[in-house]
């Protein structure tokens, strides 16, 4: 198993889940809002202001899923979310050791 964890601009989550959903296998995801900062530059904050202005929305995905589907849920959102700007997103997999999908009897 592996889980798939993605954070980047809101406005890109539509685009994300309708590609994901057209993939087989597809597990579903949770989406959480976010706020990130981008790396220090050599741009010097000067005001009060622009330190309290510093955070950007985000959404972050995760995702886990079967070996044999992980990587084209990753290579769909890494394709949807690039904006051409660096440090814009974030898209990563780590390895799960164990995990259960848990379902709700009625």
């Amino acid at each position: 198993m592996k889980e798939i964890k993605a954070v980047f601009g809101p406005q890109r989550l539509a685009g994300v889940r309708d590609a994901l959903r057209r993939l087989p296998g597809y597990p579903g995801m949770t989406v959480t809002k976010a706020e990130g900062s981008m790396a220090p530059s050599a741009h010097a904050r000067h005001t009060i202001k622009e330190e309290l202005t510093d955070s950007i929305a985000r959404v972050r995905i995760e995702i886990v899923a079967p070996d044999d589907v992980a990587d084209a849920l990753f290579d769909t959102i890494v394709a949807v979310v690039s904006a051409g700007t660096p440090g814009d997103s974030v898209v990563w997999i780590s390895n799960v050791e164990r995990a259960a999908f848990v379902h709700k009897t009625v």
